[in-house]
């Protein structure tokens, strides 16, 4: 006997099927079905036959994989029981909660007393499957590893598509052939990691940016994760995503994995990233004032680094706010005897060398601009030279003699007699002082990985929020050291990176549109030489790579010439005046011919009209400029097509392609068959198209 259940948001279908009580496999996942097909009979139908050399009948690839059914690849659940001895669960069915929109399916194993129980949820507008399993036992047990529930991943593909990287340089895509055997791939350093973004792709053959199946994942949890993607022996794949393994240090009674997302897109990658894009944005972060335009960013951080002094501080946010700024944002150094990064990590105390008159003369100076004011905290850590420190060394995570990083440890957020005395001093400046934004840094990795670290650390967040509601908070480590799903329904933004590179942050965002919207990601006009690669970079270049999302400046605005003034201000004025569609809009990446060039296009949701961002990352291969075709228009449609910084155009641009000189208006059919002919330029430049639909 086979029994069925079948979800449907309009984007996809999810079809599960089970063989008598047994956990159930998920034997269809990918367009939407005709509402008269039968589970039973596609479950029956991509059975694998059986020949010699293999056992009389294949072990199912169900949502949690048992070693005890014969299954011969890496199975969903490892556990001991409370004595150390290894439990081997064989669950059989117990019950189900379905809606139009949800699924919840519980498992239970008699002998060894656990219940096993999967959760799907659906969601029409965005198109996102949103899953989780949960393990429960009658006493305490020991988790090694527990995955959200499994997804088989397609024949078709070749590949698979991953992101790793470094401090400075995030979001770097790898390309893995499928072969028999795994791709393992694990965080341990306790935090999401710039390392192991914990996303995944999977391109069946022929998917490009713009077209074909994808299918994509991503693990929305910020202290560490491990990912599977295993091609068993019969051919068969298998992807699973949880905590890294031996996060939970303790035994527990109950446990958990975070959500996992997933989706299916017939529109290539770009239909994963909008998906993606779309439910972070409308579905989990939480603004406190959802209609009001997010602000221009000003961060003081690259233009004074620890050296605080009010006048200078004034004199910047003066300059700042005469830009388009309407945020300021005090960095590191305001605090303790923060002269450098050596000290005073915990003592959330406002300096009085800095600040004798505290922290409200700045605050009232800043408001005067008609700027809102943002304050810099590193919670979760804590300096061995600081007072609390020496007070109470025991509350550092890890052993005495750890390698510190940038000079620190981490506090052990388990802990609640630690988080209630970070929370009283945050709380303490946050009723105290008008501040509607922390900026919330995270600089060193863990000494290990711990589950119990990031259920504190995203305990001490909710009460903040809870009882500051009016307070944005940023998510930054070490610039994009922690991003995803898990902390941003926590907090309202994230930065993406340290480096303020235009041509690095060019390549960094391409790649994290894919699953972060514009709204989200703080990108910011760095200074004229930048600080973390030593390049030297037109002002123009800079503004709009930062315009391509959350807009902010973090130069020393005291640097700029007038004429570097006069291009950041009509900007920032061109980025406040289309602000608020870009905001909601969707982040397609284009497919271009020269991989010199890295180009976007950001579309309205109504359709109504889009922006397209064509970087020069590189000297192009050949001479002139190959047409650029444009995605997600209206074929039918006509579009009046602007170049909106013909200023830019060279001397050494000597031809005549018609948008040089005025407007066209064009068909979509054209614009996405022929493409857009663009005037020559240099390399780290950037082409900004302005389309309206007629």
């Amino acid at each position: 006997m086979t029994t069925h259940w079948r979800l449907d948001d309009g984007h996809q279908t999810l079809v599960l099927a089970a063989i008598r009580d047994r956990l159930p496999q998920v034997v269809y996942w990918g367009p939407p079905l005709p509402k008269g097909e039968d589970g039973a009979t596609l479950a029956a139908a991509r059975s694998l036959d059986v020949t010699g050399g293999m056992l009389d009948e294949n072990p199912d690839l169900s949502i949690c994989p048992e070693a005890v059914r014969t299954f011969p690849g890496q199975p969903g659940l490892i556990c001991r029981d409370s004595d150390g001895t290894p439990l081997l669960p064989k669950f059989c069915f117990l019950s189900e909660q379905q809606t139009d929109t949800s699924l919840v399916l519980c498992f239970e194993d008699k002998t060894n007393k656990l219940t096993y129980c999967a959760h799907f949820e659906t969601d029409a507008h965005t198109g996102m499957i949103t899953t989780w399993a949960t393990l429960s036992a009658t006493r305490p047990i020991h988790l090694h590893w527990l995955s959200a529930p499994v997804f088989p991943a397609p024949q078709q593909a070749d590949d698979m598509l991953d992101f790793s990287g470094r401090w400075c340089g995030e979001f770097q895509m790898n390309r893995t052939a499928w072969s028999p055997g795994m791709r393992y791939r694990e965080n341990r350093t306790g935090r999401t990691g710039h390392e192991h973004f914990p996303g995944l792709l999977i391109p069946c053959r022929g998917a490009t940016n713009t077209q074909g199946a994808v299918y994509g994942f991503h693990y929305g949890w910020s202290g560490g994760h491990k990912m599977i993607a295993e091609e068993l022996p019969d051919g068969r794949r298998q992807i699973q995503f949880g905590h890294a393994a031996r996060m939970e240090v303790e035994p527990s009674n109950e446990f958990r994995t975070s959500k996992l997302y997933v989706c299916y897109s017939d529109r290539g990658l770009n239909g994963c990233g909008v998906a993606f894009q779309r439910h972070l944005r409308d579905r989990i972060v939480q603004f406190p004032a959802p209609d009001r335009p997010r602000p221009v960013h000003y961060n003081c951080w690259e233009a004074v680094y620890f050296d605080h002094k009010l006048d200078i501080l004034k004199d910047i946010a003066d300059r700042a706010a005469g830009i388009g700024a309407e945020r300021f944002v005090l960095d590191d150094g305001w605090f303790g005897q923060r002269d450098d990064d050596t000290t005073s990590l915990s003592d959330w105390e406002v300096d009085q060398r800095k600040y004798p008159d505290g922290l409200d003369p700045l605050i009232q100076h800043v408001h005067s601009l008609g700027m809102t004011f943002g304050i810099w905290f590193e919670p979760e850590m804590i300096n061995p030279d600081s007072n609390l420190y020496r007070l109470n060394p025991h509350w550092a995570l890890g052993s005495e003699d750890q390698t510190l990083g940038r000079q620190q440890k981490a506090l052990n957020m388990a802990l609640p007699e630690v988080r209630d005395f970070i929370y009283d001093r945050m709380a303490n400046i946050l009723a105290n002082h008008d501040v509607d934004y922390i900026k919330w840094d995270h600089n060193r990795v863990l000494p290990m990985p711990d589950a119990g670290q990031t259920r504190g650390s995203y305990a001490l967040i909710d009460r903040l929020r809870a009882d500051f509601p009016h307070v944005e908070i940023e998510s930054c480590a070490s610039g994009g050291g922690r991003i995803d799903f898990g902390i941003l329904e926590r907090t309202h933004r994230v930065w993406l990176s340290d480096s303020n590179d235009a041509l690095e942050r060019l390549r960094i965002q391409h790649n994290a549109a894919l699953f972060l919207p514009a709204v989200v990601t703080g990108s910011h006009v760095g200074p004229r030489h930048c600080h973390t690669s030593g390049r030297v970079l037109d002002i123009s270049f800079r503004a709009w790579v930062a315009a391509q999302r959350h807009l902010g400046f973090e130069m020393d605005p005291r640097e700029l010439s007038d004429e570097e003034l006069n291009v950041l201000t009509e900007i920032t004025g061109w980025y406040k005046a289309n602000r608020d569609w870009l905001h909601s809009a969707d982040i397609l990446r284009l497919e271009s011919i020269d991989p010199s060039v890295i180009a976007e296009q950001q579309v309205a949701q109504d359709g109504s009209q889009f922006v397209a961002f064509i970087g020069k990352a590189d000297t192009s291969a050949q001479i002139a400029p190959r047409p650029l075709p444009l995605t997600g228009l209206d074929p039918n449609a006509m579009y009046k097509i602007r170049l909106i910084n013909r200023i830019n155009i060279h001397h050494l641009s000597r031809g005549t392609p018609a948008l040089k000189d005025h407007d066209i208006t064009v068909s979509g059919a054209w614009l996405m068959s022929q493409g857009v002919t663009l005037p020559w330029s240099f390399p780290c430049s950037m082409w900004v198209l302005q389309g309206e639909r007629q």
